[in-house]
């Protein structure tokens, strides 16, 4: 039997355009990046941008980079 390897939350070097956030969670869920960018994108709009800009920001705080040790 195989077992699965987990993947770990991280920031993105190579889905990257500001500081990597949702392509790391696009690739630890194996999602396309531009669907997870306009998912936050869309949340940000109907949210008045102020929930996603502070949550973005502390996500980008509190991810490690891909590569990172821990």
């Amino acid at each position: 039997m195989e077992e699965k390897k987990s993947k770990k939350l991280h920031r993105s070097d190579k889905h990257k355009i500001i500081a990597g956030v949702c392509g790391g969670i696009a690739d630890t869920y194996d999602l396309d990046p531009t669907l997870v960018r306009l998912i936050a994108i869309l949340f940000a709009i109907f949210t008045w941008f102020g929930p996603m800009a502070i949550g973005y920001i502390l996500a980008w705080i509190i991810m490690p980079e891909e590569g990172a040790t821990t």
